[in-house]
């Protein structure tokens, strides 16, 4: 009779590597490209957090995300554009 041990090692961490945990927190490495826009940025900047967050903790970073990019919009809006035209453009002068 031939009794078959596993492979201790295989199963071993080395001393610099932590054991593998599919729950733990693991970054996307999403790329994130600048818009220009700093409110617009700072807040997709702010989806870095989750890579360091275990699931249950994204929720919070994408509601905060959520709220700063609809904040951005509503700035948007808020900004005085152009001046409205007083007359139509193809108005002859009086």
């Amino acid at each position: 009779m031939h009794d078959t041990v596993p492979d201790a090692a295989a199963h071993e961490e080395g001393p610099d590597e932590p054991a593998y945990d599919p729950a733990a927190p693991a970054p996307l490495n999403a790329d994130r490209t600048p818009t220009g826009n700093a409110d617009v940025d700072a807040a997709l900047d702010r989806l870095a957090d989750a890579d360091h967050l275990a699931t249950d903790g994204h929720l919070e970073v994408y509601e905060d995300v959520h709220r700063g990019l609809r904040d951005a919009l509503t700035a948007l809006d808020a900004r005085p554009g152009p001046p409205a035209p007083t007359r139509h453009p193809t108005a002859a002068p009086q």
